[in-house]
């Protein structure tokens, strides 16, 4: 019995030894692989961290389309720490934002803007996003080699999960900029570098319809009509030059206030939807104009301020009007009428702004732009201008002109409406915006064809009292002066 008793309790002591030393080899197994571990964790952890400062607005479209972007780095590279500052809720943001601006050597002017290792990227785009993540690389590169880290190696600089996308180049030479990336010279402001080439295409298209403005073409071929009476190239020459110059000014100064106040309500997101409506509203206004001219709410010079103007513009005519004085003369004129004009001209202007400033560009490239803007906007009427003042010959604007002309911007103010309402994006891509404004064009041509057909004429007839009557009226006034 006690020899039974022997053998069971050594079989179950062999057991239990058994079944410990296996307890006993995984914990050390568990152990061992812990501390390797940990010891990967730690210098990982004690890598310094490459800092990313991303300064963003809630209602900001950019911004938000940025954010996976931003989350998706930084957990392909552990080594990224990505700070986030919110500066349209936040006050605190926002003088801090302009803080980091200022020790950057720029103005904290637009979101998202985002400061790495001493640069610095503005906006967002497939371009930007390239360079983004080349930067992060170079920085996390830099930071390992000066703790002289075995990952120094630039070959084991790697995300930890591999993008769905293809591959960065190797060297940042490579990276392929966007198609849209362009550099600007503009005289007195220097180079700019403006993020998107069709915002330029964009510029030059709006401006140049913008250009054929029914009521600035009108007032500038009777100023010059009324001023070809005294036959002097000089005196013609003097007021053209003072009358463009000021209203051209005056419109320059007049968007710039449009795109101030439009900057500081950009964080609402109604904003855009106002401004598509008020280009659907002044687009549809300007397109019933064709078809009934001057009849109900129009965008026109008003009849009550045409008087006035017609005085103004005789008075130049007078012989002591000369030198300084027919200067200062043409420059009040100009001033006076450049008010009036602004509630027939201002549609294309705020649609353009709206564009603009939904681009996040800084003040720089706005007013670079502008002066694009105002020089197209004047290339029209200096052509009109040097033609009168060489052939001292009328270059009459009729009504059934400015009916054309309306039913044209019209248009395209109603397709500039429905993209921004749509998709605003349409107007950041060359292709797109060609697109938007030859479907405008043909729209328009369509209704001109229709309104042929049904009423078989083009034009609506003009008011009983045509300019050529008004301008003889006016002549013959001038005499009697």
């Amino acid at each position: 019995m006690t020899a039974i008793q022997m053998t069971i309790d050594w079989n179950s002591w062999n057991h239990l030894s058994q079944k410990t030393m296996r307890i006993q080899t995984t914990c050390l197994f568990l152990f061992v692989a812990l501390l390797a571990f940990s010891t990967h964790a730690f210098s990982t952890e004690n890598k310094a961290k490459v800092v990313m400062d991303v300064f963003w607005g809630e209602t900001c479209p950019l911004c938000i389309e940025q954010q996976p972007f931003l989350s998706e780095l930084e957990t392909r590279y552990p080594q990224l720490q990505i700070r986030q500052y919110e500066v349209f809720r936040n006050r605190s943001n926002l003088r801090l934002f302009a803080l980091t601006a200022y020790k950057h050597g720029i103005e904290a002017e637009a979101v998202p803007t985002i400061f790495i290792a001493g640069n610095v990227f503005i906006g967002d785009a497939p371009f930007i996003r390239k360079q983004l993540e080349e930067t992060v690389r170079d920085a996390i590169l830099k930071q390992n080699r000066q703790l002289d880290a075995p990952e120094a190696d630039p070959k084991r600089i790697q995300p930890d999960i591999k993008p769905e996308t293809e591959p960065l180049p190797e060297k940042p030479a490579e990276i392929e900029p966007l198609s849209g990336m362009t550099t600007l010279s503009v005289p007195l402001l220097g180079t700019i570098d403006l993020t998107q080439q069709p915002l330029i295409f964009t510029t030059l298209l709006i401006s140049f319809v913008d250009g054929f403005n029914p009521c600035s073409l009108w007032v500038l071929t009777l100023l010059l009509g009324m001023v070809l009476r005294s036959g002097s190239r000089k005196r013609m020459l003097m007021v053209g030059c003072i009358f463009l110059f000021t209203t051209a000014t005056i419109y320059g100064a007049f968007i710039a206030g449009i795109f101030k106040v439009l900057s500081y309500v950009a964080y609402l997101v109604w904003v855009q939807w106002l401004v598509a409506l008020f280009a659907l509203v002044f687009g549809l206004v300007n397109i019933k104009d064709f078809f009934w001219f001057k009849r109900g709410f129009s965008f026109t010079i008003s009849d009550k301020h045409k008087p006035g103007i017609y005085q103004s513009i005789r008075k130049l005519l007078r012989p002591e009007m000369t030198g300084l004085s027919l200067a200062g003369a043409t420059f009040v004129m100009a001033s006076g009428i450049a008010f009036v004009e602004l509630p027939c001209t201002a549609g294309f202007p705020v649609v353009w702004s709206q564009l603009v400033k939904s681009q996040q560009i800084g003040l720089m490239e706005f007013y670079g732009l502008l002066i694009i803007y105002l020089f197209i906007y004047l290339l029209v009427e200096i052509i009109i201008f040097l033609t009168a003042v060489l052939t001292l010959k009328r270059q009459w604007f009729e009504e059934r002109h400015g009916q054309v002309l309306k039913l044209i911007g019209g248009m395209i103010m109603v397709a500039l409406g429905i993209v921004m309402l749509v998709n605003p994006d349409l107007m950041y891509n060359l292709t797109d915006t060609l697109l938007v404004f030859s479907a405008a064009l043909l729209a328009a041509g369509t209704l001109a064809l229709l309104k042929k057909w049904t009423t078989g004429a083009l034009y609506t007839a003009p008011p009983p009292e045509s300019m050529q009557q008004k301008l003889s009226g006016a002549d013959k006034k001038t005499h009697r002066e």
